[in-house]
């Protein structure tokens, strides 16, 4: 499997460079150079295997000729070894054909777990095997920083730094990434939003020069790994719900585009996906895209569901590489315009194409609390603000009543108490037993100015675990 640039420019490479690479020396995200694609009696023979098996089936392809299928089977068994359910990620019936399918029962209670569990272990087994040490660099809206310490903590060729908007995340979100003690580990407040934390990120693989000699890896959703092990899930809710004899929807709450686009790929390699709904808050610039074409930066504004509090969605130039017939050079004059202006929109035909699987909604606050006080009384369920929008988005955007409804549930409710507080639920469910202590625990973070050279003289100071680079 070879992969390739978005923007056309940058070499082909392997699984195990991309894993390390993250973006692409030309600016672009990889993809594969082609998908693999399962048949009907390919995917109705999973039926009934583990989570891990399935794994294995789904994303050998993408690693075929750079991991030995024994050691990936391994790696696949240990990652979802530590969920907490046996099935990896149960299904809740919430209504007639309407599904959750409960993607927070990994270490930190979040959908991210799925695939920084796994990066983490496919990190420590590539770092080793070529005895190289990197730098982990890393933006966070609220999940994806505790995923990626808890994936990445026991990595001993790995050193992590993670920011996060000051003040801008639950304080369950925030104490899961800031109480993980250790000399590799490194989280930031940045005074600032998610998005000039990720522009941070970026602007930091563009050029390297501060690391010194050291490579930077990338655990947000540009990372191709994070995109594989998502696309698993797709299968296994499917699987269940009697695919691939039958077509099903999806509603996904998303702000970067990762989750959603997984689903997309799920589909082109044979699952029978008939509708995927862009599920998000008042950011909407997914939504105002898949609505009307108009891809433009807004006003960020902060919200009850802080992990989609995003202005642009990284993993979105994903989908216009397909949209655009995986023109390297079309890509990349579309997004130097949108650097310049902000602004973006396709043809009418590539969006036209685009609708034809995708629909959104966007979420206000005030609705988001309204469907968990609304879901809570009619069953007993409480969901997180994230999922509560996926729900919103699945009843108004569903195109047939026939065909299963699933909703991807991405965190546990207990990490945003405030939502549920202002739906008006007094009983809020309590941590798990392995973070019953959490808001006892020493926490370690350091608060720098929304300022690059700031952040990078740090990383160089802070660096191999504790001593500078």
């Amino acid at each position: 499997m070879r992969y390739i640039s978005t923007r056309g420019q940058a070499p082909a490479l392997n699984f195990e460079d991309v894993l390390l690479a993250g973006l692409a020396s030309d600016g672009g995200l990889y993809v594969p150079e082609s998908l693999p694609r399962f048949t009907l009696e390919e995917i109705a023979s999973w039926a009934g295997l583990p989570y891990h098996e399935l794994a294995f089936r789904v994303m050998r392809p993408f690693v075929a000729g750079c991991i030995a299928d024994a050691d990936f089977r391994r790696i696949l068994e240990e990652t979802y070894g530590v969920f907490a359910h046996k099935a990896v990620a149960p299904l809740t019936q919430l209504g007639a054909n309407e599904w959750v399918l409960e993607l927070f029962q990994g270490p930190t209670l979040a959908f991210k777990d799925f695939a920084l569990q796994l990066l983490g272990r496919l990190l420590d087994h590539v770092l080793t095997k070529r005895g190289e040490r990197v730098v982990i660099m890393g933006a966070t809206s609220g999940d994806t920083g505790s995923a990626a310490i808890e994936g990445c903590k026991a990595c001993d060729n790995v050193d992590i730094f993670i920011m996060h908007p000051h003040n801008r995340v639950s304080e369950v979100q925030r104490r899961q990434m800031t109480t993980i003690l250790g000399d590799n580990i490194h989280n930031i407040a940045i005074e600032g939003n998610f998005d000039d934390c990720q522009e941070m990120v970026k602007a930091s693989f563009a050029d390297q020069g501060f690391l010194k000699g050291t490579r930077l890896v990338a655990v947000n959703s540009i990372n191709w790994a994070r995109i594989m092990a998502q696309i698993v899930y797709y299968f296994h809710a499917a699987l269940q719900l009697g695919a691939p004899h039958r077509s099903l929807a999806f509603s996904v709450p998303t702000g970067n585009f990762g989750d959603i686009f997984a689903g997309y790929l799920a589909r082109n390699m044979g699952l029978p996906v008939n509708q995927l709904i862009v599920a998000t808050n008042r950011n909407d610039i997914l939504h105002r895209f898949m609505s009307g074409n108009r891809y433009d930066k807004d006003t960020l504004h902060p919200s009850l569901s802080p992990s989609m509090d995003i202005m642009v969605s990284s993993n979105f130039e994903r989908l216009l590489f397909d949209l655009h017939g995986r023109n390297g050079a079309a890509v990349a004059a579309l997004m130097e315009a949108f650097k310049a202006t902000g602004k973006l929109s396709v043809e009418d035909d590539r969006w036209t194409e685009a609708r034809r699987l995708f629909d959104s909604l966007a979420v206000d606050d005030e609705t988001t609390c309204a469907t968990i006080a609304g879901v809570h009384g009619e069953t007993g369920y409480l969901l997180d603000p994230h999922t509560a929008i996926g729900v919103r988005a699945a009843r108004e955007c569903r195109r047939s009543p026939a065909l299963p409804m699933v909703i991807l549930g991405t965190a546990h409710p207990v990490k945003f108490p405030e939502a549920a507080e202002k739906a008006g639920i007094a009983a809020v469910p309590q941590l798990p037993a392995h973070l019953a202590d959490l808001f006892q625990r020493e926490e370690r973070c350091s608060v720098l100015p929304n300022d690059l050279k700031a952040v990078q003289a740090f990383v160089s100071q802070h660096g191999n675990r504790g001593k500078p680079l």
